[in-house]
């Protein structure tokens, strides 16, 4: 009996000490280093979170963990997107390995290739705020550690960006990758920009039905994001020049076991540095995307001659990250950086998978930096390294695709901001794209927004030596300034791709190319001049010396500025007139206005 009462009261003894240590482990975590997530998992009075989260599938040692938030953009109608779902099994399971507990969630995204020439294309610089808003949202209100996001197209990437920036942990962007370049059944090299072009030849009778229908069927014949330099690709390789992303992310191609590879690094990485306190403190995404980050991307940018839908992002993560860099500090780096790299649409046979045979970005940042004037800042990347130790042992493996330093397509960069009484904040044009004269002087053909322009454009009344003028299709005006893609297409298509500019207070697609400036500021919606102009008048463009004028006496804009009232257009959308109501113009990133 004594045996027995000693047994029993040593083995409740036992069960109620382990029940208690068991308890404790939720309650003290003393021997392993804070985390943000403990406050929503650690302590008795987070029972009922932990009971949610035990809802999930965690058990106990999941609450010592730390939780890894993965960003995805997942979304079925996007080509660069469609497959993202797979991408983020691959970086969940590699992340439960590395002893991290993933939690996915989504945002929302729009293409702009099936957006664009219809009213659609409203919503989709829109979007980048809802995706930037999303971000700050799940990851603040469920304290999650740090994360991984999963862009690939247009505007999710900046919205990824400055999203997480709000947040600021240690976060690592992986992008889906771009897709193949396509080829006719002739076997010449073919893309989106290729299709959007065909229709303006087609309108000419150039090209048959039967070759729009080859174009068609093989211009995008993979997964992943377009496959030239268009501004889903631009961004993803910027994200390399920052430093917020892995080597390769910009060029290896979407669907292959490379690109799998890279989602398993990223993976490892970010599990690396969340189960680290001085990691976790020193990889805090603020620390990698500074000022020098933010002059790296620009200064990549005009090496590589991205889309002109860089500079609208870039501003704005710039001012998300309270980085002091503005519109008129682009030029100053133009002028310091040779343009080596020339990729579709700016040379049609070269698209990132070539760029990725040549060596790649780091290839390119290597020979930028052999002209000796500090182009790139060192600073910080996610992998640990400085920028100038991870391009150490780069080198460019074809010279005919990226250009050295003593061969570059131009000695300045391939972005250029132009001002004048026309733009008083600045436009932007993409240099690297322009297939006529860089000086142009020529009479105003003005439309109320792009429908209209592309009515007057098949409908011949532009001619040889127009400027095309499109307004009231700025942030405020259109709302949600749309990419021009259609007009700029049918332009070249239709054979005046040398002999017309286009100005607009709109903005373009990645895939633009000719004499277009976009991002005209003002806008016309907020009293610009481009909206008091009138058919016939002289605008006056020199790139080089970064004009863009009106030839009218102070006296005649005067005049005109009295007399006018903005077209204010009507709308049937709620999102839109909130936007309407808080965005800023171009020249401020066409960011929304906030009360803190």
């Amino acid at each position: 009996m004594v045996v027995f009462l000693i047994r029993y009261n040593l083995t409740y003894f036992l069960i109620k000490y382990k029940n208690t240590y068991l308890c404790a482990q939720n309650f003290n975590y003393t021997k392993r280093h804070s985390m943000r997530s403990d406050e929503v998992k650690k302590g008795h009075q987070r029972t009922p979170h932990r009971s949610l989260f035990r809802a999930t599938g965690l058990v106990d040692e999941d609450f010592d963990k730390p939780f890894i938030g993965v960003a995805n953009s997942y979304i079925e109608i996007i080509p660069g997107h469609f497959f993202l779902d797979r991408v983020s099994r691959v970086i969940k399971e590699e992340i439960k390995a590395n002893g991290c507990v993933p939690f996915e969630f989504n945002t929302i995204g729009v293409d702009d290739g099936i957006a664009m020439g219809h009213d659609g294309m409203l919503f989709s610089l829109p979007s980048r705020e809802i995706i930037a808003n999303s971000i700050e949202t799940v990851m603040n209100a469920h304290k999650l550690d740090a994360m991984i996001a999963i862009p690939n197209c247009d505007k999710i990437v900046p919205g990824m960006i400055m999203g997480a920036l709000r947040v600021d942990v240690p976060t690592i962007f992986v992008s889906g990758g771009p897709m193949k370049k396509g080829h006719t059944k002739d076997g010449v090299p073919i893309d989106l920009a290729t299709a959007f072009e065909a229709v303006g030849k087609h309108e000419l009778g150039e090209i048959t039905d039967e070759e729009l229908k080859d174009i068609e069927c093989n211009a995008c014949p993979s997964g992943g994001s377009c496959s030239g330099m268009f501004t889903a690709n631009s961004m993803n390789t910027l994200m390399e020049a920052m430093g917020i992303a892995l080597p390769g992310n910009g060029t290896i191609l979407a669907l292959t076991k490379e690109r799998e590879e890279l989602y398993r690094q990223a993976a490892r990485r970010i599990c690396e540095i969340a189960k680290d306190s001085a990691q976790t403190e020193k990889f805090k995404l603020r620390n990698i995307l500074n000022e020098n980050a933010v002059r790296n991307a620009f200064a990549v940018d005009m090496a590589m001659g991205g889309s002109s839908n860089t500079v609208l992002h870039m501003l704005a993560i710039a001012k998300e990250a309270d980085v002091n860099f503005n519109l008129e500090d682009i030029n100053k780096i133009s002028k310091r950086v040779s343009h080596i790299a020339k990729i579709s649409p700016s040379l049609s046979t070269v698209h990132m998978e070539d760029i990725n045979t040549a060596g790649g970005v780091n290839a390119v940042m290597k020979e930028m930096t052999k002209r000796g004037d500090d182009i790139l800042l060192d600073n910080l990347t996610i992998t640990g390294e400085t920028i100038l130790e991870k391009i150490k042992d780069a080198y460019i493996k074809d010279t005919n695709i990226i250009h050295t330093i003593d061969n570059p397509y131009s000695q300045v960069g391939g972005l250029a901001v132009l001002y004048g009484n026309l733009a008083e904040q600045g436009a932007v044009i993409k240099t690297a794209g322009i297939t006529g004269d860089r000086v142009f002087t020529g009479k105003a053909v003005c439309f109320d927004g792009q429908p209209e322009a592309i009515e007057g454009i098949l409908g011949g009344k532009v001619k040889a030596g127009n400027v095309v003028v499109i307004r009231y299709e700025g942030p405020k005006g259109g709302p949600g300034m749309q990419e021009m893609l259609a007009p700029t297409s049918l332009i070249m298509g239709m054979g005046l791709g040398n002999s017309v500019a286009l100005i607009t207070d709109g903005r373009f697609s990645g895939a633009t190319r000719g004499a277009s400036i976009g991002h005209v500021s003002p806008e016309a919606a907020e009293g610009g001049m481009i909206g008091l102009l009138k058919d016939g008048d002289e605008i006056h463009i020199d790139v080089d010396q970064y004009i863009l004028s009106v030839n009218l006496s102070d006296e005649e804009i005067a005049k005109r500025k009295a007399e006018f009232v903005p077209l204010k257009k009507v709308l049937n959308s709620k999102w839109l007139g909130q936007y309407r109501s808080l965005v800023t113009n171009a020249s401020n990133g066409a960011v929304l206005k906030y009360d803190l």
